[in-house]
Parts: structure tokens; C-alpha cells; sequence
């Protein structure tokens, strides 16, 4: 793309009113909304927007990309405060930085990606937390929970947690860490009094990975499956024919995309 300038954006985004990321007709998705806003933004300057990757609808990122070509440079602090003052509510710019190497790809450049998923159990809970996290109003047997996580870690075959893979799709993937803690980071006067997070880091996950597991971490925290199954369930050989539980999007965030090696200007 023959642009003169390249900028990497930081933006968070509440997903719960948005059909994803990616641009689909007639849906508003949380790309066309920053298009919308780099259109009077930028006011008939050539630009366009790439993100860091595809999130489902309703699901949240407190840290997210975007590649910004454009055919001028900008003054960082007015663009910041331009685009926070006409995007909407749910969106907001972080950051902006220059991006020196003019070969950078933000999809391709090496990455590593952590995901949370907030959960409670046990109540019914208020109906403003919908939007942030998953209530289980049944019993959940957390450190079976804990244990379960803890096997996705490692290089595994998740051919069973990918929705409808292609022949071509690469379901061998490596989990660096998959554990659920109790919540404290992310609060509010609504939320019940006590909450967990499951948080997953990895280099590359495949579509509805973290929702698949979690689903099924679910299961196993209800009793309707073993360890032993979650252990088959990443046996490539095994009889198991697929993950049938996925766990609702609302409660999932892209927490953390950490880039290796990207040079400022």
C-alpha cells in the first residue's frame, strides 16, 4: 500500500452492542465504526484502517489494534482528541504511534495475544454485568476447574475447538498459559460479590478457541464431563467427535496484544 505515512492505534471497545470487528453488510461492527470516525477524522485524506485480528459479536478488547495508512502525517494529541470526541461511547483511542518499518503487517508480524473470560456462579446476576461477564446459575466445582485449564497448556491438537476448520487450517497450537483465578481486576457496584477469569496467552488462536474451552471448562466444572475427557478431547486419535458446548461471547475480552520488536519513529 503506497501511503506516507503509517501509524499503529491503540483503542478499547466495549463489544456488546457490535456484530464483531470485521465489516459485514448492513451490520455495525466496531471496524466500520472506526472508519466512521477516520472519515471526519481525517477529512478527504486518504487512509485505510487494518486490525489485529477478528473478534466475535459482543466481545470486548481493552487492547487493540489498528494499522493506520494515510497520506499525512498527524499531530498525535489532536488526533486522540479529535477521534475520542466523535467516535462513540464504546470506543476509545489510547494511543498513536509512528510505525518506522514500512514493511510491518499487523497481521502477520509475530504477537502474542492474552484473552480473559469473566464468569460468576451460583445467582442470577444483575442484569448490567451481561455485558462483561457469564452468569452460571448452576454449581461449579472451581478447582476441577483449575485442573482442567491447566491441560491446555502446551502444544496440543485443538482440531475439537475450532468451529468448522478448514482442510487447510492449522489446528496444532500452542497455549503458553491457561489458568482461572479469582476476579479482581475488572469490578464494578453490579457485578456479584465474587468472580473468576479465565485467562489464556498464546501466539495464535483459531475461531471461537477461548469460547470452546471455556465451554467446556463449564461441563466439567457441572460434572457432565471428566478430566479425562478434556484430556481426550486434545488426543487427535481419540473417539471424541466434538466440543459441544461453547461458552456465550459477552463474557470474553482481548486483554493483551504484545508485538515483538516494533520500531517508532
Amino acid at each position: 500500500m503506497n501511503y506516507t505515512n503509517i501509524y499503529l492505534l491503540q483503542i478499547q471497545y466495549l463489544g456488546f452492542r457490535f456484530h464483531g470487528w470485521q465489516k459485514q453488510p448492513n451490520l455495525k461492527t466496531v471496524h466500520w465504526a472506526v472508519d466512521k470516525t477516520l472519515k471526519f477524522v481525517c477529512k478527504g485524506i486518504r487512509n485505510k484502517s487494518i486490525g489485529v485480528g477478528r473478534t466475535d459479536a459482543k466481545v470486548s478488547a481493552t487492547d487493540f489494534y489498528v494499522q493506520l495508512f494515510i497520506d499525512s502525517a498527524v499531530v498525535k494529541e489532536d488526533f486522540i482528541n479529535s477521534f475520542n470526541k466523535n467516535s462513540p461511547t464504546d470506543i476509545r483511542l489510547v494511543q498513536i504511534q509512528n510505525i518506522e518499518d514500512a514493511s510491518f503487517n499487523i497481521i502477520q508480524h509475530p504477537k502474542t495475544k492474552e484473552y480473559r473470560y469473566y464468569f460468576s456462579f451460583g445467582e442470577k446476576n444483575h442484569p448490567y454485568a451481561a455485558a462483561f461477564l457469564t452468569g452460571i446459575i448452576d454449581d461449579l466445582d472451581i478447582g476441577l476447574m483449575q485442573q482442567g485449564a491447566m491441560l491446555f497448556e502446551g502444544f496440543h491438537n485443538f482440531k475439537r475447538y475450532c468451529t468448522k476448520p478448514s482442510e487447510d487450517t492449522k489446528v496444532e497450537r500452542r497455549i503458553e498459559f491457561c489458568r482461572i483465578v479469582v476476579n479482581t481486576d475488572l469490578t464494578a457496584s453490579f457485578f456479584p460479590e465474587r468472580s473468576y477469569v479465565l485467562v489464556v496467552k498464546g501466539q495464535g488462536f483459531l475461531r471461537n478457541q477461548i469460547r470452546l474451552i471455556m465451554g467446556a471448562l463449564f461441563d466439567l466444572g457441572k460434572g457432565n464431563v471428566t478430566l479425562d475427557f478434556i484430556k481426550a478431547s486434545l488426543d487427535p486419535k481419540s473417539s471424541i467427535s466434538f466440543i459441544k458446548s461453547i461458552a456465550p461471547s459477552s463474557g470474553l475480552h482481548l486483554h493483551k496484544v504484545q508485538f515483538e520488536n516494533v520500531k517508532e519513529m
